[in-house]
Formats: structure tokens, C-alpha cells, sequence
């Protein structure tokens, strides 16, 4: 009766879905806090059985394996999901309703499971203490840091659920990745590794990393920790998610900003972190996840294939960097150096990637300020990797100096980020078009346009038409004909539910101009037809892309951005707070050797010592 709907609505969901989604969560959460009080009263063994047989074959305690191995498998799930998810916007636009989309399904469950993980994670420990920097709960339960952090990012990414339907009510649907609450879902997944990483670290104590030249751990344990982080940078890559379907919505220098600053985080830690060999274990493990999606949600759904960054050049870079004894003795100038590289060098190896994976890719537009802004990317991401590593390895910087490379690391990429959301609108750009149809049902057509200016555009990073939410995506690049005249070079549909549209992006301006748009019953919307020798004013792409959108007052717009704005900060105090207890903790009962150095002579009889007694 669903998929029957003859019309999508374009605010909140209907209520009987609304109450059905909430019925599932409650459900769930009740079979979940029912596990955790049959095994806290002791009246289940359930959950450590599953725990220590995983664990068995990990090499973990039961209160890290079980909630490692949920987690890891939700969030591949949800991941697995999301990618489906935005195929299918791109491709079919808005849901008859939340609950018809199959993708959401892999969602809510994927981030169910990763809040049930870091619950557990707080419930299983019995009897002992689950690490040095275990918080003190009630009366003979003690909770690790990493299933708080988990706890934390899953609950954070499933308030996005509900707060995502209220958005829609009082703005419409925000037909982009990039959505404030949108944000919320993909952000609290992707973070939520931090947590798995100190739950690691808490479950293993110390001394079991590569220190690049004398192996101390298992192979096992390095093949988790490199699927830990890269997890991270499977999480920290999503945001990159409208540039991979060439239908991003902002200025294109925000895709070189946004994977330097990936790279740079979890490359910078993973190395840092694990030893030699940790940026390119982490990379492969990305290739290999992110490729099976591609081909997942491509070629066996028969959805839109998505690309992907390669980050095997930025890896590479780390490694060679890492190699320099100075800089592995300062962690913070080896993140900022290596950032330096991740955003030259690392970003001339995707600029090369884009070119044969993606149809926007980087051209000479972006050049100088694409380069800048993934050298900000890489350092910023550099500097947050190098705080991270250091905090699992107990080894974080003064208090003072770490809060102020921790808060201006957020600052200057706060900067980049609206340095990339700027963007101007001409109100004197206008562009004529000649219509020759090629099939007249469904209607496609060859396409000329004209700029008035004809001189407007000047090596743009992209002019094209894009054909989308019509049952697909097509992607045209446009051929130059003369001064300011162009035509397509595959005819565009212009029928049905397809919006069809004139794209322009060069320097700073963005807009575009509608070719051809359905009736839409729902936002009280008619049809734009396409006719020959029409003649369309530039305005904001926002206006033809997200036509949902609905104008509800600045006021609750900006009251609304700061409730999202205080939920995410608040996630990151408390991530931050948790890596910072870990190490502060941690580091005075367990002094760990630095992964990328021999520890000093007199450091090695308690190295050995340690060794021995674990």
C-alpha cells in the first residue's frame, strides 16, 4: 500500500509511519535493556558466552569481541545503506514514505546496532574493572571509555531519525548529503570508531602495536586495528558522498578539502598508531569495503554506481614521511608535515584519480584553490590524526597544548568548510536554448545553449546538464560550439518525473538555469516545459535542486542549526574527553612506546618487564 502512493509528500512522514518507526525502536531498545538486566543480575550467561567464544578466536575479552563484532558488522550495514540510500534519491527522488525506501531499513538497524554495541560494551564488564580508565557507574559497575564514546555516537546518529522527520516538517526535504541532520546520521557512524579503538586499546592494555621495527603484537591484532581505522576512513570519506555520484551541490573545491582532511586524520593515526605499514593497511582496507559497496549498490542492485577517493597516494606519502626518525619523535610536526604532503602530493594523485572515475572532476578551475584547500585539509586532519594516535598510545601532549591544537584544528576547518559553501549567483547571466527532439515518447532531446554574456564562463569546472530523480542520473558535459555557445553531446530526457537542468561553476559562481521540470502536486509546484528557444535566467541551484525546500522563518532556521550544532559539539567534547581521560589514565599505570621509535635505553627492561607479564 506504500509503494502504491500516488503521490510523495514532501514534509514529514505520514503519522501511521511515523508510529510504526517508533514502535520498531522501542522494541528493539527493549529487547536490548532486557539483555543488559538478565546479565547484570546474573540471570542470563548469553552475552558472555557469545563474547568469550568471540573473543577466543580474537584474542579479546568477551566485553570488547561481542561489542566490536556488532558494531563493526552495523556499521557496515548501515554504510551499505546509506550508499543504496542516496542512489536511490538521485535516481527516483523523494520516498513515498520513510518506511518504503528498503534502504532505510539498513540504516536504522545498522545504527540501532551500533548503539546497541556501545551499550554493551558498558554492560558486559562483571566483576573487574574493564581498564585504567574505566568511569565508576553504580555500586560494582564500572564502564569502559570506548563504550561510552560508542554509546554516545550511536545514540548522537540515531537522534537524527526523529530530528530528520521534524526538519522535514518545518523546512521540507533537504534532497542533500549534506542536511544538518543528515549530518547527524553519517557523523555519530563515523566517529563512533574513536570509540572501538580505545575499547581496543582497553581491552589489550599496552605494548601490543608494530614500532616499526621490532614486531611486539599478533598479526591478528594489526588486521584489527587496520579495520578499525580504516573504518575510520570509510566514516570519514562519506561526507564526500554527492562527489562521488557527480551530483555534488556546493562549489567543488569542498571534495579536495574533504578527503585531504580524511586522509590526514586516519592515515596520520593509523600510522602513528599502529606502526609501519598502518596508513597503507588502513587504505587497502577502505579500497576493499568502499569497492564492494560500488559494487554492491551498482552492478547487483542496478543502482547508480558511486566512485570513490583512492587515498593510496596520501598513504604512500605517510609511510615515506614516517621513515624520518625526527619526525616520529614529534608527533604533532610528523601530522602537520605529512598533512603538507597529503595536500600536494596526495592531492595530485586523486586529481588524477577524478579523472578517470568521476565526470566533474578536477580541471584547472580549482587548481590554486582546490590545492589550498586541501593543504588546510591535510594539515588540520594531520594535526587531529597525530592528537588521536597519541591519546591510544598514552602519550597525548599537555592539556593546554592539546585543547588549543584540538579547538584551532576546528576552527580552521570550520573556515575552509564556509570559504567552500560561498558562493555567488550572477543577475545578469541568461541562457537560450534550442529543443530538437529525438524520440517524442518518452521525450528526449538534443540540446543547444547560449550565454548572454557570451564571455560569462572562462574555463569553468563544470558546465552541464544534469538529468536526474527521473529513474536515473545522466551527466552531460556540454561541447563548445563558439563564444559562449554549446551543445549537448547525448540527448537528455526531458519527460516524466526527470528535472533537467543548466549547471554552471566557475570560480566562485554557482547557479544553474531549469530546462525541464515536472508538476509536482505535492509542493503546489507546475510543470517548467521545454521549449525551443526558451530563454532562462540564472538563478541559485538550490531553488531547482531542492525544490522541497520550504521558507519557515530565519529565526527557527537559525534556532534549529544551533540545536544541531550543539548535539554535534557536545559528541565531540565527549569523544575528546574520552581519548583524554584514556591516555591521562591509562598512561600513568601502562607507559607505552612510541609505534614509529626504538624506546629509549632505559625504558627497556620495563618494556621487556611488561612484556613478559602479559
Amino acid at each position: 500500500m506504500l509503494l502504491a502512493a500516488d503521490t510523495r509528500p514532501a514534509g514529514g512522514a505520514a503519522i501511521g509511519e511515523v508510529v510504526l518507526a517508533s514502535g520498531i525502536g522501542l522494541g528493539l531498545t527493549a529487547v536490548l535493556l532486557g539483555l543488559v538486566f538478565l546479565h547484570r543480575t546474573r540471570r542470563s550467561t548469553v552475552l558472555t558466552r557469545i563474547g568469550t567464544r568471540l573473543g577466543n578466536a580474537t584474542g579479546a575479552p568477551a566485553w570488547v569481541a561481542l561489542p566490536t563484532v556488532l558494531t563493526t558488522l552495523s556499521l557496515m550495514v548501515a554504510l551499505l545503506g546509506m550508499m543504496w540510500d542516496i542512489s536511490l534519491h538521485i535516481g527516483v527522488g523523494r520516498d513515498e514514505g520513510p518506511l518504503a525506501n528498503p534502504a532505510h531499513y539498513l540504516i536504522l538497524f545498522g545504527l540501532f546496532g551500533l548503539f546497541a554495541g556501545g551499550v554493551l560494551a558498558c554492560a558486559m564488564p562483571l566483576d573487574e574493572r574493564p581498564g585504567p580508565a574505566a568511569v565508576h557507574f553504580l555500586r560494582g559497575w564500572d564502564v569502559p571509555i570506548g563504550g561510552i564514546v560508542v554509546t554516545a555516537a550511536g545514540f548522537y546518529a540515531l537522534l537524527g531519525f526523529p530530528l530528520d522527520d521534524v526538519w522535514h516538517r518545518m523546512f521540507g526535504q533537504d534532497v542533500t548529503l549534506w542536511g544538518p541532520t543528515h549530518l547527524m546520521l553519517i557523523g555519530g557512524a563515523g566517529l563512533s570508531i574513536v570509540g572501538l579503538l580505545l575499547l581496543e586499546q582497553e581491552g589489550h592494555g599496552s605494548l601490543s602495536t608494530d614500532d616499526g621495527d621490532r614486531r611486539v603484537g599478533r598479526t591478528a591484532r594489526f588486521v584489527r586495528q587496520a579495520s578499525a581505522t580504516g573504518g575510520l576512513l570509510l566514516g570519514m570519506s562519506v561526507f564526500q558522498g554527492e562527489y562521488d555520484f557527480d551530483v555534488p551541490q556546493f562549489r567543488l573545491v569542498l571534495e579536495p578539502l574533504m578527503i585531504a582532511g580524511a586522509a590526514g586524520i586516519t592515515l596520520v593515526a593509523a600510522r602513528l598508531f599502529m606502526g609501519r605499514g598502518g596508513a597503507l593497511a588502513a587504505a587497502a582496507f577502505f579500497l576493499v569495503i568502499r569497492g564492494g559497496i560500488a559494487l554492491i549498490v551498482g552492478p547487483a542492485l542496478g543502482e547508480i554506481l558511486p566512485a570513490f577517493p583512492l587515498y593510496l597516494g596520501s598513504a604512500i606519502v605517510v609511510e615515506l614521511l614516517a621513515l624520518s626518525v625526527p619526525l616520529a619523535r614529534r608527533p604533532l610536526v610528523f601530522g602537520a608535515v605529512a598533512g603538507v604532503a597529503i595536500g600536494t602530493v596526495g592531492h595530485a594523485t586523486e586529481a588524477g584519480w577524478t579523472q578517470l572515475t568521476q565526470t566533474l572532476s578536477w580541471g584547472s578551475d580549482i587548481l590554486v584553490e582546490g590545492t589550498l584547500m586541501a593543504i588546510v585539509g591535510g594539515v588540520v586532519g594531520g594535526l587531529l590524526g597525530a592528537l588521536l594516535a597519541s591519546g591510544l598510545r598514552r602519550r597525548l601532549p599537555r592539556p593546554a597544548v592539546a585543547r588549543t591544537v584540538l579547538v584551532g584544528s576546528l576552527v580552521v576547518l570550520a573556515a575552509a568548510v564556509t570559504n567552500g559553501l560561498l558562493a555567488t549567483v550572477p543577475d545578469d547571466l541568461e541562457a537560450t536554448f534550442g529543443i530538437e527532439d529525438v524520440q517524442q515518447d518518452p521525450r528526449t532531446a538534443d540540446i543547444t545553449v547560449q550565454l548572454d554574456p557570451a564571455d560569462f564562463v572562462d574555463d569553468p569546472a563544470w558546465l552541464q546538464i544534469t538529468s536526474w530523480q527521473g529513474g536515473g542520473l545522466v551527466v552531460t558535459p556540454l561541447e563548445q560550439t563558439g563564444e559562449g555557445a554549446y551543445r549537448t553531446t547525448e540527448p537528455v530526457p526531458l519527460h516524466g518525473t526527470w528535472k533537467t537542468l543548466l549547471r554552471i561553476h566557475d570560480g566562485r559562481t554557482l547557479t544553474a538555469m531549469p530546462i525541464y521540470l515536472p508538476a509536482d502536486e505535492a509542493l503546489g509546484e507546475d510543470e517548467v516545459p521545454a521549449e525551443d528557444g526558451m530563454t532562462r535566467a540564472a538563478i541559485p541551484e538550490i531553488e531547482i535542486l531542492q525544490r522541497e525546500l520550504k521558507n519557515a522563518g530565519g529565526g527557527l532556521w537559525a534556532v534549529s542549526n544551533l540545536v544541531v550544532l550543539f548535539c554535534t559539539l557536545a559528541l565531540i567534547a565527549t569523544i575528546s574527553w574520552g581519548v583524554g581521560r584514556y591516555s591521562r589514565r591509562a598512561g600513568v599505570r601502562e607507559p607505552c612506546p612510541d609505534a614509529l621509535a626504538d624506546p629509549p635505553a632505559d625504558d627497556t627492561a620495563r618494556v621487556t618487564s611488561a612484556l613478559g607479564h602479559r
